[in-house]
């Protein structure tokens, strides 16, 4: 293994480096923070280019600040082509050789994309067994998180990273407003709701990073890693899952656009949903009517959605908004009789989301009656306040 390959990755090793300068998010990496004394592998997942590797790099520049020795500290990007031929372990015991490292010394391991690693699950419960060492790793892919053999069952601990808040977002912007200027905030998350949170698009509002983003996850992480063959319907497929964002999906009627069959637009719209462009949400009820009823269809991120459908119906952008807010508590969508409540989360908040309207008759008896611990509707933006508990 090349050594300057490593060196690459960890300029620290030599001394004087300054770690680029970066914003914060707060609630990320404090839920980061404490689990970095337990034992536990971290598993950092979430869309790619979310920020996943940028909370690598600060937690890295935190230990470095607490004096950890530079030298016990490895970062190394598993999808690198120059490791295509090598293992975890591989790579481990490279950088333990090269600075005579003895398997008593506690070292920090920081895996960027694992899942292009061959059984990676079992390597990490080998380096973990070992003991002496914390390790911390990402992919951007949930297929990953599928532990079918339980090779890491109850040793990882699971964070998804994902796009900005919108306080994260006015940080990101540079953005302080004050208390006799409130009223401005209204319009900055208007633009919130088109811009969307990928942290570095933020940053520069070069659209053509978001195109690029776009093409690396549908052509290297779908049409590639799947070997499809076709790579036309599936940027057809997702356009129209853009379309029908915050909409029900019927995958005959997909098939029936896309002239593929029902199984194909299946096994493509999980691939959708394994790279977290989008989000599945199923219905609220018994289990037969979860499984055989339509899923809802939620974008990862506005601004992806905004290259397909432009800014255009804000309702169906803001619902999306409140579906991220909300999508730790597993929320269902409820439905009965014709008539649709958004949401119903796993501690039974009912929630239905009505960006600058009131709630019809038939759909406000619904939500009357039905029976949850807390029910609220979201006319917009000040609204979001009423979600601060399970946020």
């Amino acid at each position: 293994m090349d050594h300057e390959l490593l060196y690459q990755y960890n300029p620290w090793w030599e001394g004087g480096y300054e770690f680029p300068q970066t914003y914060p998010r707060i609630k990320l990496e404090s839920q980061f923070d404490r689990l970095m004394p337990s034992k536990s592998v971290i598993f950092l997942t979430g869309l790619r280019r979310v920020g996943k590797t940028t909370l690598m790099k600060s937690s890295i520049s935190k230990l470095l600040k607490q004096n950890i020795k530079p030298l016990h500290i490895l970062y190394i990007s598993m999808d690198d082509y120059l490791l295509r031929h090598h293992t975890i372990i591989d790579v481990v015991q490279e950088y333990k050789k090269l600075h005579k490292i003895s398997s008593d010394q506690f070292v920090y391991l920081f895996l960027d994309e694992v899942a292009y690693v061959d059984k990676f699950r079992q390597q990490l419960k080998n380096l973990y067994d070992k003991g002496n060492a914390k390790i911390v790793v990402s992919s951007s892919s949930s297929s990953a998180l599928k532990d079918t053999r339980g090779w890491l069952t109850g040793r990882e601990r699971i964070i998804e990273v994902s796009p900005l808040s919108f306080d994260e977002y006015l940080i990101f912007r540079d953005v302080k407003v004050k208390k006799r200027d409130s009223s401005l905030l209204e319009t900055y998350f208007e633009e919130y709701m088109q811009d969307g949170g990928m942290p570095e698009y933020i940053l520069t509002k070069d659209r053509e990073y978001l195109n690029a983003l776009l093409d690396d996850i549908i052509y290297k992480d779908i049409i590639a890693h799947y070997k499809i063959r076709h790579s036309q319907v599936i940027i057809d497929y997702f356009n129209l899952l853009m379309e029908r964002s915050g909409k029900q999906i019927s995958l005959n009627k997909v098939a029936n656009i896309l002239k593929i069959s029902p199984d194909t637009a299946k096994r493509y719209l999980t691939m959708f949903e394994e790279t977290y462009l989008i989000y599945l949400v199923p219905r609220y009820g018994k289990t037969n009517e979860e499984i055989l009823s339509p899923k809802k269809i939620y974008a990862a991120d506005n601004g992806i959605r905004h290259l397909f459908t432009g800014f255009r119906d804000k309702g169906a952008i803001f619902e999306n908004i409140v579906y991220n807010i909300i999508k730790h508590k597993n929320p269902r969508y409820v439905f009965q009789d014709g008539i649709e409540i958004d949401f119903m989360t796993e501690d039974k908040h009912l929630i239905e989301v009505k960006y600058g309207q009131e709630i019809n008759d038939k759909q406000k008896a619904l939500f009357d009656t039905f029976k949850a611990k807390r029910k609220t509707v979201i006319h917009g933006f000040q609204d979001l306040k009423l979600l601060d508990d399970v946020i």
